[in-house]
């Protein structure tokens, strides 16, 4: 088992206060949106072991020995490499409205830009790999976001409250037409509008989001990080959802979401494949875009953490890269053995668990390979990102 170094990323959109808070550090005035933790290239976690003295990459270790830090069944199904990417991720401010594709589709996108020579690192390159991006966000603080379409005669009464009259063919359009080719059609109509038309749009649709309130105080408060962007209202077809902590929702492929605000531990595929549909600078590539998308209403499903008798709290996803799971700790309660066969990060979130003989505090992690098993006891709240094999 080895204690984790983790890399803080200093995104725009992040907090520059919960990780701070959680950590017990300073705050550094900085935004600190994501401190990951795993062994993705782009910031692996760093570790030392007595038996090669010297900080290495996760990376690294793992492509030494692949079957004994990830366990033969994990790289059968999965290949030689940490198929999931745990974080904290603190939204100060809203994230870009986002959608990730299956992984046929991945496949399909990353092969086309391959082969027409699209730069990895080209600003309007869309897969940077060919493998999907499942993920689930877990709440730490009260936690707000937005995931899904709503059904497009809600999506068309909110938007006609807020008597903007360049917005009624899309009011129009959303109670007449089918629901899948309503959302389709709005959608399209909005990421292909007039740039300068929009923003006046936008503009004048969140005056009067902040004059109504209520429901329609999240999409004023978008459009205070994102003035003119046709992102604020294409947010309003999507399902505004507001986690408690210890609540979670699970973001499969196809479906838009974005995150709005608060802290949480989220888990993924191991991949950097996003298709932006709006609250960015970044490119959006339209057609593509509306290739992954899935236009159906939804209800968002919040999760709740199912505990089993070994007081593993465990939240269901329909995916095989990632298994997270929690257990809350208590004095005097009977250690529980977590136990070998597969890879494992553990990170703590509250108190003062042990893993083994480690000690951890809020915002320490561990990994542990999966030729080990290992106690978990003491007082607090440990995280277990694992894989399902």
């Amino acid at each position: 088992m080895d204690r984790l170094s983790n890399t803080v990323r200093p995104y725009a959109w992040g907090s520059t206060t919960a990780i701070p808070e959680l950590l017990g550090t300073a705050p550094t005035g900085e935004p600190q949106a994501e401190m990951w933790m795993g062994a993705h290239p782009g910031a692996p976690s760093r570790l030392n072991r007595p038996t090669a003295p010297g900080e290495r990459s996760l990376t690294d270790v793992i492509a030494a020995d692949p079957e004994r830090e990830l366990g033969p069944a994990a790289v059968r199904a999965f290949g030689p490499r940490l198929p999931f990417l745990l974080k904290l991720l603190a939204a100060g401010a809203p994230l870009s409205l986002q959608v990730h594709p299956d992984l046929a589709q991945a496949q399909q996108g990353y092969a086309d830009e391959e082969r027409r020579g699209v730069a990895i690192d080209a600003p309007h390159r869309t897969y940077k790999d060919a493998n999907h991006k499942p993920e689930l966000i877990c709440a730490l603080t009260p936690f707000e976001g937005l995931c899904g379409f709503r059904r497009p005669a809600e999506a068309a009464d909110a938007i006609a409250a807020l008597g903007v009259d360049s917005l009624k063919p899309y009011v129009d359009l959303l109670r007449a037409r089918p629901e899948d080719a309503a959302l389709r059609e709005v959608l399209t109509a909005i990421l292909t509008a007039d740039p300068d038309e929009m923003a006046g749009t936008v503009a004048e649709a969140a005056e009067a989001a902040e004059r109504l309130g209520g429901a329609h105080a999240p999409y004023a408060q978008i459009a205070h990080h994102y003035p003119g962007d046709p992102g604020v209202i294409a947010a309003m077809l999507l399902n505004h959802v507001q986690l408690q902590p210890g609540e979670a929702m699970f973001l499969g492929a196809g479906v838009p979401h974005a995150y709005l605000g608060g802290l949480g531990v989220e888990i993924m595929a191991n991949s950097d494949n996003v298709l932006r549909c709006g609250l960015t600078p970044k490119h959006i590539d339209v057609p593509e875009l509306l290739r992954i998308v899935r236009f159906e209403a939804s209800e968002p499903g919040i999760l709740r953490p199912e505990a089993s008798a070994a007081g593993e709290e465990l939240y269901e996803t329909p995916v095989d890269e990632f298994r997270l799971s929690r257990y809350v700790l208590s004095a005097g309660g009977a250690p529980v053995e977590l136990a070998a066969g597969a890879p494992q990060i553990l990170l703590c979130t509250e108190g003062s668990p042990q893993a083994g003989e480690t000690t951890l505090a809020p915002g320490e992690s561990v990994f542990v390979p999966a030729d080990e098993t290992v106690e978990v006891s003491g007082t607090g709240t440990l995280f277990r990102a694992t894989v399902v094999v």
